[in-house]
């Protein structure tokens, strides 16, 4: 069975709900929902063409919120996809840079939060309840606020992987949309719903965007996402920073005039007929 694209977190403790906010809004125009699908989209379509760096802090933190033990990571990160746009499979590449020196603690394990704006993607649209809010400027930009909420039992693009097994996040939270494209610029999530059975008490989610590197593009990419998540006894805050993006792309040509002989291990089979020629052919001494 082919495993949906989502983001998961991997710990081997339980966890807390943040509060959810509730929006008085009206409903979001759907051409701009259609303006934000086809800019994921178009982004999906273009992550194989880049790759980066990525930093990861790694943070367990005191009840008093100063930090008990931390931990640095650097990794030559990039996404790929398999299928189309609009039927695939996401994953994630991250290859650390150098050796990290291991922590003296129970870290979290958090990847695949920047793809969150996948809540736009057709494959997900559905699971999902969107809201707008008024017109608001934010870094510059004239942008809309979309409250986005999870409708309960559809799928999501967020999972929890916990003791070799994986929950579902029903997440909600707040995206703000480029007001004249649609392009997502920040998005703010936590649980809809409490994940008491599983011991989470609270999970919150940051991630900011910005252009992506190639001019002729006019798509975001991942900037910076902060995940923060508490159990009854336990708190961690992971931050992951993208930076130093460059063009990604692989080709392999032959030149069609260059004949390779076929070594004594792989010699043609004598029965077999000559093959066929013609006046253009070369033949290499």
């Amino acid at each position: 069975m082919r495993k949906s694209p989502s983001a998961w977190l991997d710990f081997g403790l339980v966890l807390f709900l943040a509060p959810a906010a509730t929006l008085a809004q009206s409903v979001l125009p759907v051409n701009l929902v259609d303006q934000a699908q086809k800019q994921v989209v178009d982004y999906v379509g273009k992550l194989a063409d880049l790759h980066c760096t990525e930093d990861v802090v790694q943070e367990k933190l005191r009840p008093n919120g100063n930090v008990e033990v931390s931990r640095h990571g650097q990794f030559d990160y990039f996404l790929y996809m398999q299928g189309n746009s609009y039927d695939f499979q996401l994953s994630e590449s991250r290859l650390e840079v150098g050796t990290a020196k291991p922590a003296r603690a129970p870290m979290l394990l958090s990847n695949g939060f920047s793809t969150l704006l996948l809540v736009f993607h057709p494959y997900y649209r559905n699971a999902f309840e969107f809201h707008a809010g008024a017109t608001e400027s934010l870094d510059g930009r004239s942008v809309v606020p979309v409250h986005f909420a999870h409708i309960s039992g559809a799928r999501s693009p967020a999972a929890l992987a916990l003791r070799g097994r994986e929950f579902p996040l029903e997440l909600e939270g707040t995206a703000w949309l480029d007001a004249s494209s649609g392009q997502v610029v920040r998005m703010d999530a936590g649980l809809a719903h409490e994940m008491s059975d599983v011991g989470l008490r609270s999970l919150k989610i940051q991630v900011d965007y910005m252009p992506s590197p190639k001019s002729t593009d006019d798509f975001m990419v991942p900037a910076k996402a902060v995940v923060d998540l508490e159990t009854p006894k336990q708190h961690w805050k992971n931050v992951h920073t993208f930076h130093n993006y460059k063009l990604f792309s692989t080709e392999a040509t032959q030149d069609p005039a260059v004949k390779v002989k076929p070594s004594k291990d792989n010699q043609a089979d004598p029965n077999a007929p000559p093959p066929s020629s013609s006046p253009n052919d070369k033949e290499q001494p």
